[in-house]
């Protein structure tokens, strides 16, 4: 018989429930920690396998691809995910693709094109596929970069199923670690929208600022300081609009509206090297014709330019052809 995970739907701010935000897992913590879980699960029948090799999972008429035990190959990490409503479902991370695959997973040498990254199809996924595969992309990342103890440079042995690393020489434990960043939608008092583009795009490709929470500093502040840094406009009165995981490596992106004081631009020039204010038909018009690019797909970026846009920008004249 089958049964549904009884977790009440959460509440959603303003960009509603985003497409890495979206999770139909329970997670059951509790049971990490107990002895012999993880062993235990590792070859019931009834258990299914997400694998994924250098952070891409098998994805087959839009849905992952679950294995049972059999077909999982040896190495790699295991590490518990969750139960969803169905089966316990344990990850089997490898960092390159394993030698003596068999199975659906030797298609990872025939069909490469059915093993996709996160961003390629996290938005087509079903709830429940896209929290699972974005849990499986943030604790494979953090699992395989987490080998060595920070103090004392001795290796780590996992614990908890997974989700805890244990210094052998010290006992010290680490857990998973995730990077707070604010993200901003910014306008100014005629609502004109301000963007810019970011070095390492190439001048080109135009988003919201972003950058990374300080120790020690709110979120609001986060987003004033940022803003300040980035284009030298001030802020006031910044809103909180949503969140989403970004496991590229390990960060949360926070996303806000904030109103411009001024409309004077000062790139950085180190990260920021071009800033604009457009209203709705500018950026349109730019986006239509190829002038600019934007974030699209999964990105947080992409649901706050067009909640302020108030619809799904035009495509590209030359993606309509």
């Amino acid at each position: 018989m089958s049964h549904t995970v009884s977790s009440p739907e959460p509440s959603h701010p303003a960009l509603g429930a985003l497409p890495l935000a979206r999770a139909a897992i329970d997670r059951r913590c509790e049971r990490r920690t107990e002895a012999g879980w993880l062993d235990a699960l590792r070859t019931r029948e009834d258990t299914r396998h997400l694998v994924l090799i250098g952070g891409r999972a098998r994805v087959v008429d839009g849905a992952l691809t679950l294995l049972q035990h059999p077909e999982v190959p040896d190495g790699g990490a295991t590490i518990y995910l969750g139960f969803d409503g169905e089966a316990e479902i344990l990850l089997h991370s490898f960092h390159e693709a394993p030698q003596d695959a068999a199975g659906p997973v030797a298609s990872h040498a025939t069909h490469p094109g059915e093993w996709l990254g996160l961003r390629d199809v996290a938005a087509g996924l079903t709830a429940r596929d896209a929290g699972l595969f974005v849990e499986a992309v943030a604790i494979a990342n953090w699992n395989h970069a987490m080998n060595f103890c920070p103090g004392c440079g001795g290796p780590l042995k996992m614990r908890d199923s997974g989700w805890v690393k244990v210094c052998i020489a010290e006992g010290t434990e680490y857990f998973p670690r995730t990077d707070p960043a604010v993200i901003v939608a910014i306008t100014d008092d005629a609502d004109r929208l301000l963007l810019g583009a970011n070095k390492a795009w190439g001048g080109t490709r135009f988003s919201t600022l972003a950058g990374f929470v300080e120790p020690g500093e709110s979120l609001e502040a986060a987003v004033v300081r940022e803003v300040a840094e980035e284009s030298g406009v001030q802020v006031t009165n910044p809103r909180y609009m949503g969140s989403q995981p970004w496991p590229f490596p390990r960060s949360l992106m926070l996303g806000f509206t904030a109103t411009a004081l001024g409309t004077e631009l000062v790139p950085d020039g180190q990260e920021i090297i071009d800033l604009r204010w457009f209203t709705r038909e500018e950026l349109a018009n730019d986006v239509r014709s190829g002038a600019i690019a934007v974030p699209s797909g999964v990105s947080i970026a992409s649901a706050l330019i067009e909640h302020w846009f108030g619809g799904v920008l035009p495509e590209p004249e030359h993606l309509e052809n």
